[in-house]
């Protein structure tokens, strides 16, 4: 046997034994969020320590890059002080939680044209993962900053793509070497770059694919944007739009199957690296928001929880996808607000999706389901110290019992109850003066304990 060999089978086993030792921990399943950098009127700053207990992976937006560069990255805190942001970095990371630095955002394009480009970013990149001691990298690069012109998924020409890859493998090799663990690598692309790839290959269309694929071995989640989207083919080859069950449920599959392009076949992800992406609310995107209960029903029937779907789109997968990792969302800012349905909606829906207390519609539900429009109720007086009176509506005479459940602003569920008349009274004498919300069946009304 030459020595070139025996290199090969030492480089091998050293490998072997890294991904052996080296760990990132990341949650069982996990809900990530994008925490602003920056202050926003309609979604204001809030301290990154702070945000809904439920958000156990923190993506910091942005990293961006130095004026007059496309590579040199840059952060810095804004508004809070830097030594004490990363004090607040670390009291995060103290909880279990993992805080990673998020490169790019639609307002930045950021593109490799050079071996010199590359390793300026590379190195700009790792100073600050360094200094701040971020548990990774999440790469959100948009607009033009990836585009193909040929070349296969196997095989990229394009040196924006082939950099990229390059520059990425070199800071998960200096990151482990420093730190004595894997750095975390999330990517969050578009999905005209992703599931756009079945119908083009070139541009934007599929420019992510080479990225994932050359990159699978370290990706720990893909977070897809299912928001400012097109419509997408499935692959029963039917369109589907944003903001609809099917969607995120064709969307997902697709991710997990793979697919065909012009570039090649696109190997699939295992579902425990995907995550669903969508936006806290209305303004948190310019389109792709749902109701929490058609996320809550198009979850159910992806993660092979309920047969009760009403999209249209039958998953290939008869049992679905129970291993899924948890869900994204732009942003936790918007998330924080009450602009949403009620502040942490997002938060909230998550724990109702992946906790024991999802209600899984039944042949016994399926009429309450049906009614999730109309099901409503007054609540009075609010606010309210002693007692809240609970009014429902005459129709709701023939689905009592309901059952009820009050949650604090940060999604603890404080009590829970059944609801056997049209007019409940619940006493609230002895909760902490705050905000509280109020869900029967699917129906949320918030009040005040004074």
């Amino acid at each position: 046997m030459n020595k070139y060999y025996i290199l090969l089978i030492s480089i091998a086993f050293s490998l072997i034994n890294i991904n052996t030792v080296y760990s990132n921990n990341l949650p069982e399943k996990v809900l990530v969020g994008y925490w602003h950098n920056w202050d926003n009127p309609l979604a204001p700053m809030i301290g990154p320590e702070k945000v809904h207990p439920a958000y156990n992976v923190i993506n910091i937006a942005f990293a961006t890059p130095r004026a007059g560069t496309d590579y040199d990255i840059y952060f810095h805190p804004l508004i809070i002080k830097k030594d004490d942001f990363k004090s607040r970095i670390k009291s995060i990371q103290s909880q279990g939680k993992k805080v990673l630095l998020s490169i790019g955002g639609g307002n930045t394009t950021i593109k490799l044209d050079s071996a010199m480009e590359r390793d300026v970013f590379v190195q700009s990149v790792l100073r600050l993962l360094f200094d701040y001691e971020f548990d990774g990298i999440d790469i959100d690069f948009e607009g033009n900053s990836i585009r193909i012109s040929g070349g296969t998924i196997s095989q990229p020409v394009d040196s924006c793509v082939i950099l990229l890859i390059d520059a990425i493998k070199k800071i998960m090799r200096e990151y482990s070497e420093v730190f004595g663990k894997n750095a975390i690598l999330s990517i969050s692309p578009e999905t005209a770059y992703v599931q756009g790839g079945q119908s083009g290959f070139g541009g934007v269309w599929g420019a992510y694919l080479p990225i994932l694929d050359a990159l699978r071995d370290s990706i720990d989640l893909v977070n897809v944007q299912l928001y400012n989207s097109g419509g997408m083919y499935g692959l029963d080859w039917k369109v589907y739009c944003q903001a609809t069950p099917d969607f995120i449920v064709a969307m997902t599959e697709k991710l997990i199957k793979g697919f065909n392009t012009k570039g090649g076949f696109f190997q699939g992800f295992p579902p425990t690296k995907i995550t669903i992406g969508l936006p806290a609310c209305n303004f948190a995107a310019s389109g792709g928001y749902m109701h929490p209960d058609s996320v809550l029903m198009a979850m159910n029937y992806l993660l092979g929880k309920s047969d009760y779907y009403t999209g249209s789109y039958v998953l290939l997968e008869k049992n679905g996808y129970p291993n899924i990792r948890g869900m994204m969302t732009w942003s936790i800012n918007w998330d924080a607000t009450d602009s949403c349905t009620y502040p942490y909606e997002f938060a909230v829906n998550f724990l109702r999706i992946f906790n024991s207390q999802t209600n899984i519609p039944g042949d016994d539900t399926k009429i309450i389901a049906s009614n999730k429009k109309e099901l409503y109720f007054d609540l009075f007086p609010n606010p309210a110290r002693t007692e809240i009176v609970i009014k429902l509506p005459e129709f709701c005479q023939n689905l009592l019992p309901l059952e009820y459940y009050v949650r604090n602003i940060y999604g603890s569920t404080v009590e829970k109850g059944i609801i056997r008349s049209l007019n409940s009274v619940i006493n609230i004498s002895k909760y902490p003066r705050d905000v509280y919300f109020i869900s029967i069946d699917d129906y949320t009304e918030k009040f005040i304990k004074d």
